[in-house]
């Protein structure tokens, strides 16, 4: 068990400790994040009394980032947070390096699929509750490295799950997707929680194995649970493997972005401060043995969201030719679900509402990749090519083909996506298209 660089252990010291066989810039801190504007999310609750020191797997990745800021911010004398990341390839301590001198706060660096750590630091801390960020996520790599995703999403969410079984946790929320829910038609209602679950991808199918582990510690050891399917989140502090930061990264260098397909699927957006008031909302109003949908408003196509990245940009697409400059197409994913729709009435119900419009959130979105997408996470480069591969904590170039219209229309590409093995990548490359 180790306190990362940087981090403030409970008697307030800095430990710089380094792992060893990992970059040493990864965890040098340049000061790019004294120049950036701390977000967090707006609720605030009177605090719960059976609830002091929580601890929030993932802390330093995006959407739970957030999450670690605002409630270290909002509540700095009802809640210690502990903030435990393994800091995978995605992740920063940069999220979080604004809370160091924070008394409330600590960074824990561990592995939720390594039983000793995850239990040790339970323990050590007193943890009575538990946020499960923690998890592959990008759904592109699963389709490269399925394996990879059921050890992290499912085996880890066990581990985790037996911990905290051992020591009596009083909460535990599991953050999910709406994924789990599979493709939903144009003419289809919006789900529902009790709606079956039909995965399509294995991140998707990870996620739902996850959650059939939470269920059963549930009932079988009435482990006090609550499940979250979440729309999709964006929003500063995202790694720019996803298609807003990715996109908004690209066109900052001058560069076009490429789609899959034809662009057409659509994703529903939440800005992640209000993902944070949600996250917040669940823990002091949410009815343990329940599931919530946090669903947004904002429903756009893949081809329209690059329209209105490059209207922020200030760059001009009002012709054909102007729009072929900066967008391209690529093949599409093995299966692709054309959108995703969840109701959330039953959390709206508890008082949470969505309070950023799209327009607004990606507003302050691309501002903050226009000031700091270069420098947050070191050498953004790779991640930004079409395809990239990351093996292991490297992000390296890959290259497919890439076509100035949709596969099948009149001067699309028809050459077969290359696999893993026929572009040369050896085993445990992970492709990287956003999407």
């Amino acid at each position: 068990m180790t306190i990362a660089a940087g981090a403030v252990s409970p008697a307030g010291s800095v430990n710089a400790y380094r792992p060893p066989g990992r970059n040493n810039s990864f965890f040098e801190d340049y000061g790019i994040w004294k120049e950036a504007p701390i977000f967090t999310g707006s609720t605030k609750f009177d605090p719960l009394p059976d609830v002091k020191n929580i601890m929030i797997t993932g802390g330093a990745g995006f959407i739970a980032c957030w999450l670690v800021r605002h409630l270290t911010l909002t509540y700095p004398h009802a809640y210690n947070i502990v903030s435990f990341d393994k800091l995978d390839y995605c992740s920063s301590l940069n999220n979080t390096r604004v809370l160091n001198d924070r008394r409330n706060f600590t960074f824990h660096q561990g592995d939720i699929t390594n039983p000793s750590e995850v239990l040790g630091c339970l323990e050590r801390y007193n943890i009575d509750t538990i946020f499960h960020f923690a998890a592959q996520s990008h759904v592109d790599l699963s389709f490269g490295n399925s394996y990879g995703f059921t050890h992290t999403n499912v085996y880890g969410t066990h581990v985790l799950l037996e911990s905290a079984k051992k020591v009596g946790i009083k909460r535990f929320i599991h953050i999910s997707t709406d994924e789990v829910y599979g493709e939903v038609k144009d003419d289809d209602d919006d789900l529902l929680e009790t709606s079956i679950l039909a995965p399509t991808n294995p991140y998707a199918a990870s996620k739902a194995a996850a959650e059939m582990l939470v269920h059963s510690y549930q009932k079988s050891f009435k482990l006090p649970v609550i499940i979250v399917r979440s729309n999709n989140v964006y929003g500063p502090h995202q790694y720019p493997e996803k298609i807003i930061p990715k996109f908004a990264c690209l066109l900052n260098r001058g560069r076009p972005v490429v789609l899959h397909g034809d662009g057409s699927p659509t994703r529903r957006y939440l800005f992640a401060g209000d993902a944070a008031d949600a996250f917040d909302t669940i823990l002091h109003k949410g009815q343990l043995g329940q599931i919530y949908n946090v669903g947004s408003y904002d429903e756009i196509s893949n081809l329209s969201l690059c329209g209105k990245l490059l209207d922020e940009m200030g760059i001009s697409h009002g012709t054909p030719d102007e729009f072929g400059r900066w967008v391209k197409y690529t093949h599409d994913r093995p299966f692709n679900d054309h959108r995703y729709a969840v109701d959330g009435t039953k959390l709206r119900q508890l008082g949470w509402d969505q309070k950023t419009s799209f327009a607004e959130g990606l507003r302050i979105t691309v501002e903050w990749y226009r000031r700091f997408g270069e420098e947050w996470w070191g050498d953004i480069s790779k991640v930004l090519s079409p395809f990239p591969v990351v093996t292991g904590m490297e992000v390296v170039s890959d290259h497919e083909p890439v076509s100035d219209h949709p596969q099948g229309a009149e001067g699309g590409f028809s050459s077969k996506r290359k696999t893993r093995s026929e572009n040369g990548v050896g085993g445990g490359g992970q492709h990287v298209v956003a999407t």
